[in-house]
């Protein structure tokens, strides 16, 4: 079966469609600056010919989601004859609040759901909705699922996700901690047991899903039991532009010295903080960071030092959390392919038992590899998280049930 996988963004769409007999992505492609003079790249994978950008009027999500299904039907380019070769659509949604512990097909009692807990998503909920009504008008007869980025942290336990705050702040608005990058998490925890033969329940294993993004989650015999990531994904690693934790009290004390408001305040910690701030606004692109430090910038120098001890300190909590660990998984763009940072943080775990082979860690780059050595007392993977496979797994699974 083909599934198209989308993933809304408020100004962009990006897509997939993925053949669920062979995992193979047969086409992919990007719609961006919706709303405004837009483009779409489009990339038919079965004959490699290369990108197509095209750039159209794109007035919103419906007729970014009209132009994708026109690509993918192309005469001379698409990857499909007619839309009958979809089978279902795949949505990614960020947030699922408490309701969602699990991907869902998509109803009107799902849609108004999505709905109710915008306000914990501002950013991404409803541009997610927007993305799930305008395929739903141009493709009524094909079965769509939500998979949601907060569902697989929802296993975690009552003293993991509540904040030390009045109740009422919970019980009122649900404020608590939910975690992010939950398919990647679920994807990396499963399939790395799989390649391991073993059984995700057999494995204590902690993922360090490490990107502009980052966040490490624990997952105890096949069930997160804590991550990093909190109401929102500003909480835990120090990120590209994201501070990550700090006292509260920051907040009120930069919004009075500076006259700005709490709002403003929360954009400097998401947009304008992280590894960027720390750099001297230098990049927040890792290898402009180690190109500097390479060359003698001292600032460059902590901020990747003080990124790999963040990271370093939430695996260790979390081998703590689970009273121990089978293996550690380094995933997503940072955690891929650049080895100097994850040597950065296994410096911080040789009390694990860890042998680490730095050969093979120089050597590793997007690809699954064991970079401890053999009699490890704890296994260190490096594997490419897939979040789009993910998302079509779960959506075929559901759809054919």
């Amino acid at each position: 079966m083909n599934i198209l996988v989308i993933n809304c963004g408020s100004s962009s769409l990006k897509f997939q469609v993925i053949d669920t007999e062979t995992s193979e992505c047969i086409a992919k492609g990007l719609c961006e600056r919706i709303g405004i003079d837009g483009v779409i790249t489009y990339e038919n994978l079965r004959v490699k010919s290369g990108k197509i950008k095209t750039e159209t009027q794109i007035e919103d999500h419906k007729k970014a989601i009209s132009l994708v299904l026109d690509a993918l039907t192309d005469a001379g380019t698409g990857v499909i004859k007619s839309l009958k070769e979809i089978g279902a659509v795949g949505h990614r949604i960020v947030h699922g609040g408490e309701k969602f512990t699990k991907s869902v097909i998509i109803d009107e009692d799902v849609i108004e759901a999505i709905r109710e807990v915008s306000d914990l998503a501002p950013l991404h909920n409803p541009a997610n909705l927007t993305g799930i009504l305008a395929c739903r008008a141009l493709m009524p007869d094909t079965p769509m699922v939500a998979v949601f980025d907060t569902a697989f942290h929802q296993t975690m336990p009552a003293k993991a996700y509540m904040y030390a705050i009045p109740w009422k702040y919970y019980d009122e608005y649900k404020i608590r901690r939910y975690g992010f990058h939950g398919t990647s998490h679920s994807y990396v925890s499963k399939e790395v047991a799989k390649y391991l033969g073993k059984k995700p329940e057999e494995l204590k294993t902690i993922v360090c899903h490490l990107g502009n993004g980052a966040s490490v989650s624990a997952v105890e015999y096949g069930k997160c039991v804590d991550t990093s990531m909190g109401l929102t994904p500003l909480e835990g690693l120090i990120m590209g532009t994201r501070s990550g934790d700090l006292d509260p009290a920051v907040v009120d004390y930069i919004a009075g010295k500076e006259g700005i408001s709490a709002y403003e305040v929360d954009q400097i910690l998401n947009k304008e903080s992280g590894v960027y701030a720390l750099s001297g606004n230098l990049s927040s692109d890792f290898r402009d960071l180690w190109k500097a430090r390479h060359e003698g910038n001292r600032k460059a120098e902590l901020a990747l030092e003080a990124w790999a001890y963040r990271v370093a300190k939430y695996v260790g909590a979390y081998v703590a959390a689970m009273n121990g660990v089978d293996v550690i998984c380094f995933t997503a763009g940072v955690g891929e392919n650049d080895w100097e940072a994850r040597a950065l943080v296994y410096h911080y775990l040789g009390y694990l038992g860890i042998e680490f082979d730095e050969e093979k860690n120089a050597a590793t780059r997007g690809e699954i590899a064991e970079i401890s050595k053999p009699g490890s007392k704890v296994k260190v993977m490096v594997f490419p998280t897939n979040e789009e496979l993910a998302i079509a797994k779960e959506t075929y699974a559901l759809v054919t049930e």
